[in-house]
């Protein structure tokens, strides 16, 4: 019996000792040595291999038409959202409606029925039918000469109010009347070409006519309908004009190789309001710079989204700067001796 028992305690020892041991496996000790000091395995200490992405956007885009200065707007609008939000925070839906007013609303519509998170209006078509759709998602609007007679605001005062805000592509008509004077003081007659279905246009037409007139000229309007009287309508206008203006239309910008053959042809220069629409057919523009507006107009989308600022408060915003350009081309074609301080198209 005795030896029975000092087996029993024999046996228990040497279990107690192995049970120490194997808990013994579960210590880290630091590098001192000092297992109080030692990294923690606890899982709530490390990162998760389950922790949440960053929160993701998704913005529509819908686009009048495709021309140099939209697509710069838009490219820079993106630009400014993934340099601000990061790469990949925010997912863009583009649509656009190629020049067909009707297709506007429909692109919306969609991006309403999805529940994207910021809507860009890049012309005044889909500014319209952003606004004609939704009084909750957050409009900005880019490319967009006159809020007040886009959206038929009274009594204007810089902001739109309510879900829309945005950037104007308004470069000073005084000072393009100013330019037409100057590269052109001994004509006569300034004929205003346009599409008389953008509001815009008709704005900019009736406000550049009242300081052409001051300063002595004749100012006859020419409205095409769509790119089908284009043609048409650009010979008339070259056979009763010294010089032709022609605003920042989205038409005539997305059309400008229609009216190049007939104005050169006819040796009736153009001077233009935007780099775009000189660029194609013109020889002189005061204008501003569409990437910068579009980037503008992402960094308001960057503050709308990241609840920086409220949209309803916000006041539209305006292009910093304009320059002189001149196309070398259609001067050269048309004999045409630019003055200094203008800088050739690239």
């Amino acid at each position: 019996m005795k030896m029975k028992k000092l087996l029993c305690i024999a046996i228990a020892a040497i279990m107690v000792l192995a049970l120490a041991a194997c808990g013994g496996t579960n210590t880290q000790t630091s590098e001192n040595g000092d297992p109080s000091s030692a990294p923690t395995s606890d899982p709530a200490a490390s990162p998760s291999s389950g922790a949440s992405a960053e929160a993701q956007y998704v913005v529509g885009i819908a686009q009048q038409m495709t021309h140099d200065a939209l697509d710069a707007a838009t490219q820079g609008f993106k630009d400014a959202l993934n340099e601000i939000m990061g790469e990949g925070v925010v997912e863009f839906r583009d649509g656009n409606a190629g020049g067909e007013q009707s297709n506007c609303p429909t692109i919306v519509d969609g991006f309403v029925a999805e529940g994207v998170d910021l809507i860009l209006a890049n012309g005044t078509w889909p500014l319209q039918a952003a606004h004609a759709a939704t009084g909750d998602i957050p409009i900005l609007g880019t490319s967009i000469t006159d809020y007040a007679t886009a959206l038929n605001i009274e009594n204007w005062t810089g902001t739109v109010g309510n879900n829309i805000s945005g950037t104007s592509d308004l470069a000073p008509l005084d000072q393009q009347a100013a330019m037409i004077q100057e590269l052109f003081p001994d004509a006569a007659n300034v004929g205003l070409l346009y599409c008389s279905g953008e509001p815009n246009s008709v704005y900019q037409i009736e406000t550049i006519s009242g300081y052409l007139e001051e300063m002595g000229y004749t100012c006859t309007p020419y409205a095409f309908t769509d790119v089908n009287d284009l043609s048409s309508v650009t010979q008339t206008a070259c056979d009763n004009s010294d010089v032709i203006y022609i605003p920042t239309d989205n038409t005539a910008a997305g059309n400008t190789e229609t009216i190049a053959n007939v104005v050169l042809a006819a040796g009736v220069p153009v001077v233009a309001a935007e780099s775009g629409i000189c660029s194609g057919c013109g020889v002189a523009t005061l204008s501003i710079d569409y990437y910068d507006l579009g980037y503008t107009t992402g960094e308001m989308a960057a503050q709308i989204l990241k609840g920086e600022a409220d949209i309803s408060t916000m006041p539209v915003e305006y292009a910093p700067s304009v320059s002189k350009l001149y196309n070398a081309a259609n001067c050269e074609t048309l004999g045409l001796t630019i003055p200094e301080g203008y800088e050739a198209i690239a």
